[in-house]
């Protein structure tokens, strides 16, 4: 270790204390321990280019062990990625660059949004597929480049990252180096209270390569060595095992739980920088040679990131395909791809939208995907696009496995990562099991189109295990995510355009059963979130249905109108849609001044935002044939009608008063 190099180390240890310190608030002892592996990364081993933090072939570097952020954003500081030492001084405060725990899309240099513990991992092997599949396609010219993570004991407890390393290890995903600080500290104490199981042994199950490199924490050449090591394995995913004192070298604090958390104080930090050589009295303090050394690091990787952009040039492979990878986007003119249905048939909206999804195959590259051993069910084959697997990495489908809760991570980093535009596929039932990563892929803005059926109490004979009741509510109280659940085949090709033009996560809400395709329904129309289907001359009411209760909701009006009664209906598919739209819209699609009624499938929990009374189900299901369950629970013409003849009654007495 070169004097300038311990300076450097030290510096960035003195930082992981002062920063947490003056915000009374952070996690000092990680960042502190693993400074010599974050110098390793920086300085020796991992290709970037600070002056261009998106470069595509960049390696990319995920903190799953979020919490040590302040570590990240020490080594994104010195190198030069754009954070400046008033951003390491305004840690965890409102507006700064440096949140409590690293968010895509908020700091230069930070690629995925971690701090639940166990996602980086999972979003770590969706950026590994998603290398491995644009390097088989377009040829290392183009893409070649790895992986670099850190977990810690948090991460490799959490169920998520099993899910994901099995994934990994049978995928073959080579380029995924993940370092696991062995610390053997947990908030409650000692990793033995409650972990004691052999992570290598595991991991070499799982078909990971194991390199165990003991105490090396402080030994830069060994850090390299292993690190290089695992790197370059090119059919393994490699796990660098490494044990590593917390907080070390505070006197008091470290080794100790507390140092997982902010547990070092003035006289400890000054005490700490005494040992290291440092200006005890100084906060914040960065030698300019520091600065200069590893801002050189940081430009380090330009030539080879120069020599990219002019290979990327000359590439004369299918541009128009590698340019809508990288944008996640379709090739000029994807819309005309798009599938139109004929009025009068019948057909699941998960059927649809795999007719939908296959048409758009070869306009749109970057769609890849598959379902969590439920692909066919979902409607999520990519019929003739290849499997994904240890032998074929080109492959656009993904056999997931029944891993739910990895599969959506895995997408998020896939997204992330850039090149794909992932698809993922389960019953609603199990968003449950996604929903930590689907609020990630909200928070972070990841471009995921997460496919989800057998929408409601119509799964019928598997019973209310199986029967999403609460599912769609829960979706729609997510802040960013996109939620569509679209009436019949026409809407779900208008769900799918509107899921290609986002800027982030969609999901779509498809049906096991088949519903009609109706006459006044508009694929085009689906993006504002909801229109009117059926407009009476002189109605009483609107019916605002959404997913298979559009066509219950024109069933009613029907039955309605036999008694005198004219129903206006509204197809309501995306309420975060319809909610952009200007306030003189909304109202002259639902009509204020007429009495309204929603119908769904499921509860009525916020319907009161847009209607004035709801047919729903507010309890869960039961085992039966979908369409008797249906009945049973009140989603059915007659009971909507019933529903809307006392409304209309109701508000005519009201209106005698």
């Amino acid at each position: 270790m070169t004097p300038i190099e311990r300076l450097g180390i030290n510096v960035i240890k003195a930082l992981a204390m002062d920063a947490p310190h003056a915000a009374r608030s952070g996690h000092q002892g990680t960042a502190m321990a693993l400074a010599p592996l974050a110098h390793v990364l920086w300085t020796r081993v991992m290709r970037y280019d600070a002056q261009r933090p998106d470069w595509p072939d960049r390696d990319r570097f995920v903190l799953s062990a979020g919490h040590a952020s302040i570590l990240q954003y020490a080594m994104l500081y010195l190198t030069g990625h754009g954070l400046t030492l008033d951003d390491i001084k305004d840690f965890r405060q409102w507006g700064s660059a440096t949140p409590g725990h690293p968010e895509a899309g908020c700091t230069p240099g930070v690629e995925v949004t971690t701090g639940p513990l166990g996602q980086g991992i999972a979003n770590a092997v969706g950026m590994a597929i998603a290398e491995s599949q644009l390097r088989t396609r377009f040829g290392t010219e183009i893409c070649d480049h790895r992986i670099f993570v850190i977990a810690g004991d948090g991460d490799l407890s959490e169920g998520v990252s099993h899910e994901a390393a099995s994934l990994a290890g049978h995928l073959g995903l080579g380029r995924l180096v993940v370092v696991y600080d062995d610390n053997e500290v947990t908030i409650d104490g000692g990793t033995d209270l409650a972990l004691s199981d052999d992570a290598a042994a595991r991991f070499r199950s799982y078909g990971w390569h194991v390199i165990e490199l003991g105490e090396a924490a402080e030994d830069l050449d060994a850090l390299e060595s292993g690190l290089r090591d695992a790197a370059a394995d090119e059919d393994r995913p490699s796990l660098v095992i490494l044990r590593s004192e917390i907080a070390a070298p505070a006197p008091q604090t470290s080794g100790t739980p507390a140092a997982h958390g902010y547990a070092i104080f003035d006289e400890e930090i000054a005490e700490t920088k005494r040992l290291m050589g440092l200006p005890a009295g100084e906060s914040f303090h960065v030698p300019s040679e520091v600065v200069a050394y590893y801002r050189e690091a940081g430009t380090a990787g330009q030539a080879e990131r120069f020599a990219w952009e002019a290979r990327a040039a000359a590439f004369d492979g299918d541009r128009s395909a590698l340019e809508a990878c990288l944008a996640a986007t379709g090739r000029p003119g994807w819309e005309d791809a798009l599938p139109a249905f004929e009025p009068g048939q019948s057909m699941a909206t998960r059927k649809a939208s795999n007719v939908t999804l296959q048409a758009l195959l070869p306009e749109v590259p970057g769609l890849t995907g598959g379902g969590a051993d439920l692909t066919g069910n979902t409607g999520t084959v990519l019929a003739d696009s290849g499997v994904f697997s240890a032998g074929g990495p080109g492959g656009r489908q993904i056999y997931f496995g029944v891993r739910e809760h990895a599969m959506g991570a895995v997408a998020n980093g896939m997204a992330l990562h850039g090149g794909a535009i992932p698809v993922v596929g389960t019953f609603l039932v199990f968003a449950d099991y996604m929903r930590p990563a689907v609020r990630l892929a909200a928070l972070s803005e990841a471009k995921v189109v997460f496919v989800w059926s057998h929408d409601s109490v119509g799964v019928g004979e598997d019973g209310p295990t199986h029967q999403p009741v609460e599912h769609v509510a829960s979706l729609r109280a997510i802040p960013d995510l996109t939620v569509i659940r679209p009436a019949d085949a026409t809407e779900t090709v208008g769900a799918w355009r509107v899921a290609l033009e986002s800027g982030g996560p969609t999901a779509l809400i498809l049906t096991r059963q088949g519903v009609p395709v109706l006459e006044g329904t508009r694929a085009e129309s689906v993006a504002a979130g909801g229109y009117t289907v059926l407009e009476p001359d002189e109605p009483s009411i609107t019916l605002v249905g959404t997913g298979s209760e559009v066509s219950v909701c024109c069933d009613a009006a029907d039955l309605l109108a036999a008694d005198g009664i004219s129903a206006r209906v509204v197809s309501l598919p995306s309420w975060e849609l319809f909610a952009q739209q200007p306030y003189s819209e909304q109202a002259r699609v639902l009509r204020p001044d007429l009495p309204s009624l929603s119908v769904e499938a499921g509860t009525t929990m916020g319907w009161s935002r847009w209607t004035d009374e709801a047919v729903g189900i507010d309890r869960f299901g039961a085992s039966a044939p979908g369409a008797q369950v249906m009945e049973k629970l009140g989603i059915s013409a007659p009971n909507v009608a019933a529903r809307a003849r006392a409304l209309v009654e109701g508000s005519m007495s009201r209106a005698a008063l």
